[in-house]
């Protein structure tokens, strides 16, 4: 018998040698079973709940501790202790949990109508219970036929019933046991619905698998669940997903790879294990192909071995493969832009905009760069312009909807994002247009390539033809991608392709001080804080000198609600953004996103909870992750248009379209009232707050600092202290980024081309 079967006949044992009492007193251990009544509060990780339960007298008490996946309706037998509670009073803690079938008909009603057996929603289970009282699963399970016998009840919804009841009963015990291993509801659906029927083996056998295929489940909680099923902390199976993890961690930081050396580090002291283990995980990951190992002197360290996710290796590689075979084609579709020397633009170019607008003549691939108000969209109107005049066929992309919705108001010309215009296809599971497919454009100008990592930059670049002329858009001075490497920093260093970097200020009038104040920062100069003699005149920058969190929580509330709708007209949802250097504290996203959530909305609108935040139609939204086949992606945002909570659904409408989700989804959803500055990348709004804070020490940059003033189109408002300005301006370092892509390049460049 295995050690977790052994143990859970232990646990029913101890129950059934209970006679009419509901709580046994057993060496020294407590037992309770009862029915939940209440879910009063589950953490944002899973890890702690306070639930309400009924006993089989009727008595409720309150119970605590790691009780992920309870919901209202669930029968539960409990291990645990009581105690007293300084403020709450007599409670028991759970030590150890197994969910198990309702037997009330209240609790049957909820369990039915809980949205877990699709085909049996609120509706039908309250007329079923109502009929059958406590017999209803009993009914269910065997006399299936007697459902006719409940009023409005036919044939048709008797086949419904019964279907989607035997297709429930064939899950039914994977999912309590699942949730017993503090797998919620919401993954153990997602599990069963990755795996079927072999959802249990793949648990038992590798729960680490888990965190590889189901969204949502990452390395940490299946290892929990690991450890709940006995598997040691040193297994073979647990270290070498514990390398990926490590990887995995490093990657969002914006790494591509690691030294071997600090690596293996990393990985004890993520995992707890010795160094020698880690190195044996090391080996493993490598066995398997997971991981790769390549020496190569990368430029900004001291080591030559380096850590690798087999994938990024490859695209890495080949990406750095592809470029100097794009710019190695002189017959490409830009040429012809030489003969062209004007165009319907009545703007006068500078110099330098002219030599960028030449460059696109000149080579295959070419650069243009340049902070705010210097005039990019101007460059890139005037290569539209021309390439319409030439006949081109032409494209036009950025990584997020907003700046492709940016750039198709700028120009006239219609534009998408980088992932519509490859196009996804959910059956092959990869991008349409790729090395065998490649996009059918004679010029292809993308923005804001600061946002662009190593993938994406791959998965871009692959599809591009080989006659096909480029034009790279973007700021070298903001913040780097999200993702891993530094694309566009390393292909400007690599001087590979031509690079303009306009620096003539356009944008601005007598009033304006963003641009400025945004160009300052990013000469290491303090920024312009004086403020107008006359208050009634209106400026786009105003300066708040405070630096307690509270306070400043309390000052954006007032400034979202009140001052910024009434002086300026401004929207506090629509078009007022927060940006803040952190997740945490008081002044970071997640307590901001509750503080402005709890004061922009009317009382009863439609919404529905998952885990321990609540989702409002209405609520501003950002999608976290990519979702291919509902074609949103990292980084948009939208507005909740619709709850359905009958069928549990609800819809976000975002710039470029309107996605359905499941409730069950909301875990690719953040609230976006307050986003961080890294996340704001590649949008503009038309009013942005900013909180600049000492006790954001951590945080503080200057390209950090530079990228939150560069998103505020008309109105912004920095909220903070000079310390803590001057603290971000004069530290202009960034953390290192092990990346192989520069040096791979340099090598891979054909000899004599050297711009």
């Amino acid at each position: 018998m295995k050690p977790e079967e052994k143990e859970k006949n232990l646990f029913d044992l101890d129950f059934k040698q209970k006679k009419n009492t509901d709580v046994v007193f057993n060496s020294n251990t407590n037992y309770l079973e009862g029915e939940i009544v209440r879910v009063v509060f589950t953490n944002e990780d899973e890890t702690y709940s306070v639930i309400k339960i009924k006993d089989k007298k009727g008595h409720r008490h309150t119970v605590v501790g790691p009780l992920s996946g309870a919901f209202e309706g669930q029968g539960i037998k409990i291990k645990g202790k009581w105690e007293d509670h300084s403020e709450y009073g007599k409670q028991f803690r759970a030590e150890k949990f197994k969910f198990t079938l309702p037997v009330t008909p209240m609790g049957i009603e909820r369990y039915l109508g809980s949205g877990l057996i699709p085909g049996i929603g609120q509706k039908r289970a309250k007329l079923i219970v109502s009929h059958f009282k406590e017999k209803t699963l009993d009914i269910l399970d065997n006399y299936s036929a007697r459902l006719l016998e409940v009023p409005g009840f036919g044939k048709k919804t008797l086949k419904t019933v019964r279907s989607a009841w035997l297709e429930h009963a064939e899950k039914r015990e994977i999912i309590l046991y699942f949730q017993s291993l503090g797998i919620s509801l919401t993954y153990c659906q997602k599990i069963y619905k990755r795996f079927g029927s072999n959802s249990l083996n793949i648990v038992k056998n590798n729960p680490y698998k888990l965190a590889d295929e189901v969204f949502g489940i990452g390395f940490i909680k299946a290892d929990t669940i690991a450890k709940q099923i006995g598997i040691r902390h040193n297994d073979e199976k647990r270290l070498a997903a514990g390398v990926g993890y490590t990887l995995n961690q490093l990657s969002q930081k914006g790494h591509v790879c690691y030294p071997v050396k600090e690596f293996l580090n990393t990985a004890s002291e993520i995992l707890d294990v010795k160094s020698e283990e880690a190195e044996r995980g090391l080996h493993l990951s490598c066995m398997n192909k997971s991981t790769v190992i390549d020496s190569l002197p990368v430029e900004i360290s001291e080591y030559k071995d380096f850590v690798y996710d087999s994938r990024l290796f490859s695209e890495e590689k080949k990406l750095s493969e592809i470029i100097p075979k794009l710019l190695s084609v002189k017959a490409h579709k830009g040429r012809v832009l030489s003969k062209i020397k004007n165009s319907k633009n009545i703007v006068k170019l500078n110099s330098e905009q002219l030599q960028a607008v030449s460059n696109v003549a000149v080579s295959p691939v070419s650069i243009i760069t340049g902070g705010p108000g210097v005039g990019k969209t101007t460059v890139i109107g005037e290569i539209v312009s021309r390439s319409k005049v030439a006949g081109l066929k032409l494209a036009l992309t950025a990584p997020t909807g907003k700046a492709a919705k940016r750039m198709s108001e700028a120009t006239g010309h219609p534009a998408s994002t980088v992932h519509r215009l490859l196009k996804w296809d959910p059956n092959a599971g990869t991008f349409v247009h790729n090395k065998n497919n490649f996009l059918n454009f004679d010029l292809l100008i993308i923005d804001e390539v600061s946002m662009i990592d190593i993938r994406l930059a791959y998965n871009f670049f692959s599809a591009v033809a080989p006659n096909t002329t480029l034009v790279l858009v973007g700021d070298v001075d903001q913040l780097p991608s999200v993702g891993p490497g530094n694309f566009l920093k390393d292909l400007i260093k690599s001087k590979v392709c031509p690079v303009v970097r306009l620096t003539h200020i356009y944008r601005q009038s007598s009033r304006g001080h963003i641009i400025p104040n945004a160009h300052a920062v990013n000469a290491g100069k303090m920024i312009d804080l004086s403020q107008p003699e006359n208050s009634k005149i209106l400026r786009d920058f105003y300066w708040i000198e405070q630096d307690d969190p509270e306070k400043v929580s309390d000052i954006i509330i007032k400034l979202l609600t009140e001052r910024i709708p009434k002086r300026f007209g401004f929207h506090p949802v629509r078009d007022v953004q927060v940006l803040t250097p952190m997740t945490k504290g008081i002044c970071g996203t997640k307590a901001l996103n509750e503080r402005i959530q709890s004061v922009v909305h009317k009382k009863n609108k439609p919404q529905f909870d998952f885990g321990s935040r609540t989702f409002k139609a209405g609520d501003k939204i950002m999608q976290i992750v990519n979702n291919y086949e509902k074609n949103v992606f990292n980084g948009d945002t939208g507005f909740i248009s619709l709850i359905d909570t009958k069928n549990k659904e609800f819809n976000v409408n975002y710039d470029l379209q309107t996605v359905s989700y499941s409730f069950n989804e909301a875990d690719q959803l953040i609230h976006a009232y307050a986003v961080t500055i890294h996340k704001s990348q590649g949008s503009e709004f038309p009013a942005v707050i900013v909180p600049c804070l000492t006790s954001h020490f951590i945080m503080l940059q200057r390209n950090l600092l530079y990228t939150a003033l560069t998103r505020a189109k008309k109105l912004l408002i920095l909220i903070g202290s000079k310390k803590a300005l001057g603290i971000a301006i004069s530290n202009y370092r960034q953390a290192p980024r092990y990346t192989g892509f520069l040096t791979r390049l340099k090598n891979n460049s054909l000899k004599g081309v050297n711009f």
